[in-house]
């Protein structure tokens, strides 16, 4: 598993490539409305998963990789539904 560090840049990449994402479908004529509301669910996710990392837990490393597998998932969901403005 990647160091805390790495994973925090890969949850800040990947979830501000999102947001920069959608900010384009945004100013591409896209919905604003549902484009801020896949950008506030993407903050929220920032924060939940940031939130996780830092959690007190037993084992870290298996916590780490379930924070890891949870990122792939909510980052692909956001991708879908910006896909679909």
């Amino acid at each position: 598993m990647a160091s805390i560090k790495n994973l925090k840049k890969d949850i800040n990449y990947t979830l501000g490539d999102i947001i920069g994402y959608v900010s384009e479908k945004m100013h591409a004529n896209a919905d604003k409305k549902k484009a801020e509301a896949i950008i506030d669910e993407t903050i929220e996710t920032f924060d939940t998963l940031i939130a996780k990392i830092n959690a007190k837990v037993d084992n870290k490393k298996a916590h780490l990789k379930e924070v890891s597998a949870e990122l792939e998932t909510k980052a692909n969901a956001l991708i879908e539904k910006a896909n679909k403005l």
